[in-house]
């Protein structure tokens, strides 16, 4: 047996007898998810919020470490710090860092930056300085939001076309579902939901749609090879036969999270976790949710008809 093919490709789980209880699991994690939204909807953060906005250079490498220890003595409402690259930034490598930060309530922009200057001090060039107000960050959410629903259509109408309309149907739920519960992930542990959680989701998008496209077209190439076989066996016998696959690419994608997770600071510490939930979801929903709904659509041409509920 090859090292790359640890599941056999003879392997013969009957996934589809399981998903009953697969969309009982589902539904539950669906309500939890729409009731937080609901109740609790986004922790929204800076970049949602409005805040101030500063790029600040060193002669040297930044510890951010420290950099962040004297903002957190400012008791900002809220905070994020990160590195940033390019042009002057890169001599030497690490020498900026990028501040955003939320005013106390009641405290104007400007006041915010004079404070983060003075406990600064002179050895930091501050490069730019912007207030980002309401208005702005509301334009940047509702953009957000728009960007990642336009993502979720246009994908599924290339499934469409690119295979059968039954098939766009399970790839704009399936992906769908992917963002919407990963949404809830933010919600419900409260994290904050920025640009980077926005990118997330539509970083999930895609790799939820690539898994959704590898079992529908392993599906149509056996539909065509196996013209008399059911779609409960086709769905069965193609989701056993990319088994290594899915995992294999799951693993690997979920590897250069963790590095992310670990060392990346906080800023990076929710994207990547919410990355490995996506994982996770995406795994899950190309078999239970984008390929179960055939069972409950149409038939594509070419597939002999059976009993969904059998």
């Amino acid at each position: 047996m090859s090292f790359l093919r640890f599941i056999p490709e003879t392997t013969n789980v009957d996934f589809v007898k399981w998903r009953f209880l697969a969309f009982a699991f589902d539904g539950l994690l669906l309500l939890v998810t729409v009731a937080s939204l609901v109740w609790h909807g986004f922790n929204l953060g800076i970049d949602f919020k409005g805040g101030v906005l500063l790029e600040v250079k060193s002669a040297k490498v930044v510890d951010i470490g420290a950099v962040r220890s004297d903002i957190e003595g400012l008791n900002f409402s809220d905070f994020q710090i990160q590195y940033f690259g390019g042009g002057a930034c890169d001599t030497p490598a690490d020498s900026c860092v990028l501040i955003r930060v939320q005013p106390h309530p009641g405290q104007n922009g400007d006041a915010a930056v004079t404070s983060i200057k003075n406990k600064l001090g002179p050895a930091y060039t501050f490069r730019n300085a912007q207030v980002i107000g309401p208005k702005v960050s509301e334009e940047l959410f509702h953009d957000g939001v728009v960007a990642t629903v336009l993502a979720i259509l246009l994908i599924s109408v290339y499934v469409a076309f690119r295979f059968e309309w039954q098939y766009g149907i399970g790839a704009l739920i399936a992906t769908g579902h992917d963002v919407l519960v990963t949404a809830g992930f933010f919600s419900v542990l409260h994290l904050d939901f920025t640009l980077n959680s926005v990118a997330a989701l539509l970083l999930l998008a895609g790799y939820s749609i690539n898994d959704t496209v590898v079992v529908f077209d392993r599906i149509r190439e056996n539909r065509r090879k196996y013209k008399r076989m059911g779609l409960k066996e086709l769905i069965n016998l193609s989701t056993n036969q990319i088994a290594t696959r899915t995992t294999l690419v799951s693993v690997a994608t979920a590897l250069t999270m963790v590095p992310l997770a670990m060392f990346g600071g906080p800023e990076l510490r929710d994207f990547s976790g919410s990355i490995l939930f996506g994982i996770v979801v995406g795994t899950f929903s190309s078999t239970y949710v984008a390929a179960a709904l055939l069972l409950y659509l149409p038939a594509p041409a070419g597939t002999r008809t059976e009993e969904a509920t059998a």
